[in-house]
């Protein structure tokens, strides 16, 4: 079953994710706090042959981190955008932390108004 909202879509992987399957995706977005574009690059590099659930994590995760950044930049440029810049730190945290529970629960996610750059 497919949720779609303003928090993104999830929906059932075509198989069941292993316990280091959902780990791995897990960290794809939970470590993106630490290492914003590094983290998901390099679980999607190593783990995109083995596992598809890992890869499609990480691919969306590594997606929305450029994505953000684009916004952040967009915001930095212009005078009213700095003060934004608060709220859209708060968004990109509650969606970083919908899509670790979504990986948590063995379903894909896509995040709302990504860029869809790597495919």
């Amino acid at each position: 079953m497919s949720t779609n909202s303003y928090l993104g879509t999830d929906m059932p992987p075509g198989y069941t994710p292993t316990s280091d399957e959902k780990t791995l995706a897990l960290l794809s977005h939970v470590l993106t706090f630490i290492a914003p574009l590094l983290a998901p690059l390099i679980i999607y590099l190593v783990k995109k042959d083995e596992s598809h659930f890992v890869a499609a994590h990480a691919k969306e995760s590594l997606n929305f981190q450029i994505t953000i950044i684009i916004i952040f930049i967009g915001l930095l440029v212009s005078v009213i955008g700095i003060l934004f810049m608060w709220a859209a730190g708060l968004i990109y945290a509650v969606l970083v932390i919908v899509a670790t529970i979504r990986a948590s629960e063995g379903k894909l996610y896509k995040y709302p108004f990504c860029l869809r750059i790597i495919k």
